[in-house]
């Protein structure tokens, strides 16, 4: 996806778990951060914990989603994404993509992947890999129209 570059539609979800959104209920009102993450991602598990503490010290100026993207026939199980969600204390809502619908229209091709879409729904970040959470919160910060949180 090229940078301005309007959110696409959240459809073709498997399933969704902790509630579902559409693109309509995350654009106009504040900022979404939509993270590509897999259950076979070590990287993802070890940037979990970060995403989370985002999600929560954001909570009221940022939407968060997950989208969970198997990259095997093994990541295709339901209670397994379940269950390592639950591990992981991921409560955002998180789209179940197993047919790639989402990771296609995003054109992903990595997990852990972060995009960064204004209020208008429109990209102004993207990064992929596990570290670099300075830069996401530095990039957050800036769509928010905020100064630096320490």
């Amino acid at each position: 996806m090229k940078l301005r570059t309007p959110m696409p539609e959240l459809e073709g979800a498997t399933e969704w778990l902790n509630g579902e959104v559409t693109k309509q209920d995350l654009v106009g009102e504040k900022p979404t951060l939509i993270h590509f993450w897999s259950v076979s991602c070590g990287l993802c598990k070890e940037a979990m914990p970060n995403v989370n503490e985002f999600r929560d010290e954001y909570k009221d100026d940022l939407n968060v989603i997950a989208v969970h993207m198997p990259r095997s026939e093994k990541d295709l199980d339901l209670e397994q994404i379940k269950e390592v969600a639950e591990e992981h204390g991921i409560s955002q809502p998180i789209f179940v993509d197993n047919k790639h619908a989402l990771t296609d229209a995003f054109e992903n091709q990595y997990v852990p992947a972060y995009y960064v879409f204004d209020a208008e729904g429109n990209l102004r970040h993207f990064q992929a890999g596990g570290g670099g959470m300075k830069m996401l919160r530095k990039r957050v910060n800036r769509v928010l129209g905020q100064n630096e949180k320490k």
